[in-house]
C-alpha cells in the first residue's frame, strides 16, 4: 500500500504524463508551419502528425491488456522512457522522413501513457476517492487539448519549433522520477500467454485505417486503388481480429465486456464524443482567425473558455460520480454539450466574442462530464486483471472517434466551403478557383489587409457558414448519445467495500 504523503506525488506525476501524450498532437499542428519551412518535405507534412496518431492508436489496447498481465508499472515506465527518447529525437531530425520516424517512436510510448495511468488511479485509491482523482485526470487531458495549440504558437515564436519536442523532456524526467520512487505495486500478476495473433491483425487493421483516413483526399484520391487497398486491409484484418479474440484465452480486446451496458454505453459515448470535441478545437481558431481577423496567438487564447468549462465538468463529474449515477451525470452532460453545440451552429460575423464565450464554455462543460467519468465507467466492477484493459479500451474509442471525426467533419467543411465560394464567384469573372487556392491569406494580417473587400467579404461569409453547418451536422453524433446515455443503466461508483 501507497503511503498517503506519496500518493499526491504518483498523481502528479501521472498527471504530467498525460499532458504531455495528450498535448503533444495539438501543440505540434500549430508549429507545421515553421517545421515545414526549416525542413522542406511540405507534400509529406501530413506524416508528422499521422504517424503519432497511428502508433498511440494502435498502441493503447495492447499495452492496457499487457499492464493487466504483467503489471501497470513496468509498462508506464517502459511507455513514458520511449516517449522521452522520441521527443528528443524529434528536435533534433533533419528532415521530414526522420522526424516522422521519431513522432511514431514518439507515439508507441504515448499509447501506454493515458490508459495506464487512469488504471493506476483506481488502482491505488479506495472507491470513495477515485471519482475525485479520474476528475482531476479527466480535467488534464481536457485542458491539453485547448493548450497544446497556444503553448505550441508561443514555444514556436519566442524559441523554436525544436522545444515543442524538447519541452516534453524535463516534465518527463519529473513524472519519471516521482513514479520510480513512489508508486509500489502491491497486486500480483500472472504470467499469461500474449495473444500475437490479436496483437498482429489490430495493429495492421488500426494501420491501415488510419493511413486511408489520414492520406486519402491528400496524397491519393477517395476513389483510388490506394484507397481501395487501405481500407480493404483494414476490413479483412479486422474480421481476423475478432475472430482471433473469440479463440485468445487472453483477448486484447475481451468482447465479453460489451454485453455490460454500461461498459458498451461508456465505448459508444467515448466514440461519438471524440468524434464531436476535436472538431470544436479545429474550427473555432480558424474562425477567430478566418472571420474575426484575429491572430494565431489569439485564436488559440480565446479557447481557454472552453478550457475553463471542459475542466468545470469533469471535476464535477468526478465528485458526483459516488452520488449519482453514471446515467444521470451523462444526462446533464449531454443536454449542456447539444445546448451548447446548437448555439454554436448559429455562429456569424455577427456573432459576439463574449455569445462565442458562453456557448463554448457550454460545450466545454458538456463534454468535460466525458473526460472523467467514461474511464470510471468502463472499469466499474472490474477486477485488477481486467481494469488495464477496460479503460484502454475506451480510450481507443474516443481515439478512433477522433480521428474520424477529424477526416469527416474536416471534409465535410472544406466541402461547404469550397462550394459557396464557387457559387458566389463562379460566374462573377473574380476568379473562384484562385480564391480558394490562396485562401491562406486571410488568416494573415499583413496578406488579408490585400484582398479586395468584395473578395474578402465573401471568403469570411462562406468560412463562417460553413463552420456554423459543420457544427450543425455534429449534432446528429451528439443526438445518438442520448440514445447511449439511456442503456447506461442506474450504476454509480460503489463506495461501500475496498477492492
Amino acid at each position: 500500500m501507497i503511503e498517503k504523503r506519496n500518493l499526491r506525488l504518483v498523481v502528479t506525476g501521472l498527471m504530467l504524463a498525460i499532458l504531455m501524450a495528450a498535448m503533444d498532437n495539438t501543440i505540434v499542428a500549430t508549429a507545421l508551419g515553421s517545421i515545414l519551412a526549416d525542413l522542406g518535405g511540405v507534400e509529406s507534412y501530413v506524416w508528422i502528425t499521422s504517424a503519432y496518431a497511428v502508433a498511440v492508436l494502435a498502441g493503447m489496447p495492447i499495452f492496457g491488456k499487457l499492464s493487466d498481465m504483467y503489471g501497470r508499472k513496468r509498462f508506464f515506465v517502459f511507455g513514458l522512457t520511449i516517449f522521452l527518447i522520441g521527443s528528443a529525437l524529434c528536435g533534433i531530425a533533419q528532415s521530414v522522413p526522420q522526424l516522422a520516424v521519431y513522432r511514431a517512436i514518439q507515439g508507441i510510448g504515448g499509447g501506454a501513457l493515458m490508459p495506464i495511468a487512469f488504471t493506476i488511479v483506481f488502482d491505488i485509491f479506495p472507491p470513495e476517492k477515485r471519482g475525485k482523482m479520474t476528475g482531476l485526470l479527466g480535467a488534464v487531458f481536457g485542458a491539453s487539448s485547448v493548450l497544446g495549440p497556444l503553448l505550441g504558437a508561443f514555444i514556436t515564436d519566442t524559441i523554436s519549433w525544436h522545444w515543442v519536442f524538447y519541452v516534453n523532456v524535463p516534465i518527463g524526467i519529473v513524472s519519471l522520477f516521482l513514479i520510480l520512487k513512489f508508486y509500489k505495486e502491491t497486486k500480483q500478476t500472472a504470467k499469461l500467454k500474449i495473444d500475437w495473433l490479436g496483437a498482429f491483425t489490430l495493429i495492421t487493421a488500426v494501420v491501415s485505417l488510419m493511413f486511408g483516413l489520414e492520406l486519402a483526399g491528400k496524397e491519393f484520391a477517395w476513389n483510388s486503388w490506394q484507397s481501395y487497398t487501405l481500407f480493404g486491409i483494414f476490413i479483412v484484418f479486422s474480421i481476423v481480429f475478432i475472430w482471433a479474440e473469440t479463440k485468445a484465452s487472453e483477448p486484447i480486446i475481451s468482447f465479453w465486456m460489451f454485453k455490460n451496458r454500461l461498459f458498451a454505453s461508456s465505448q459508444v459515448l467515448a466514440f461519438l464524443y471524440g468524434a464531436t470535441f476535436v472538431g470544436l478545437t479545429i474550427f473555432i481558431p480558424i474562425f477567430v482567425q478566418a472571420v474575426y481577423g484575429g491572430s494565431a496567438t489569439n485564436a488559440g487564447i480565446i479557447l481557454m473558455p472552453m478550457l475553463l468549462g471542459s475542466v468545470a465538468g469533469s471535476a464535477f463529474a468526478g465528485i458526483a460520480q459516488s452520488k449519482i449515477s453514471y446515467q444521470k451525470i451523462m444526462a446533464i452532460s449531454v443536454v449542456f454539450y447539444a445546448v451548447g453545440m446548437a448555439f454554436m451552429s448559429t455562429i456569424s460575423p455577427d456573432t459576439s466574442r463574449i455569445l462565442l464565450t458562453l456557448y463554448m464554455v457550454l460545450v466545454g462543460m458538456g463534454v468535460g462530464f466525458s473526460f472523467s467519468l467514461l474511464p470510471s465507467a468502463s472499469m466499474h466492477k472490474m477486477d485488477y486483471r481486467h481494469r488495464g484493459s477496460a479503460n484502454s479500451t475506451n480510450s481507443f474509442f474516443r481515439s478512433l472517434g477522433l480521428a474520424l471525426g477529424i477526416t469527416i467533419f474536416g471534409s465535410l467543411q472544406t466541402k461547404l466551403l469550397t462550394s459557396e465560394i464557387q457559387d458566389k464567384l463562379g460566374g462573377s469573372g473574380q476568379g473562384a478557383s484562385q480564391t480558394i487556392d490562396n485562401l491562406q491569406t486571410v488568416f494573415q494580417p499583413e496578406q488579408r489587409q490585400m484582398i479586395p473587400p468584395n473578395i474578402l467579404e465573401v471568403i469570411v461569409n462562406a468560412m463562417s457558414n460553413s463552420i456554423s453547418a459543420t457544427f450543425l451536422w455534429s449534432l446528429i453524433p451528439i443526438a445518438i448519445s442520448v440514445v447511449a446515455v439511456y442503456f447506461m443503466g442506474n450504476e454509480k461508483l460503489e463506495v461501500s467495500k475496498e477492492d
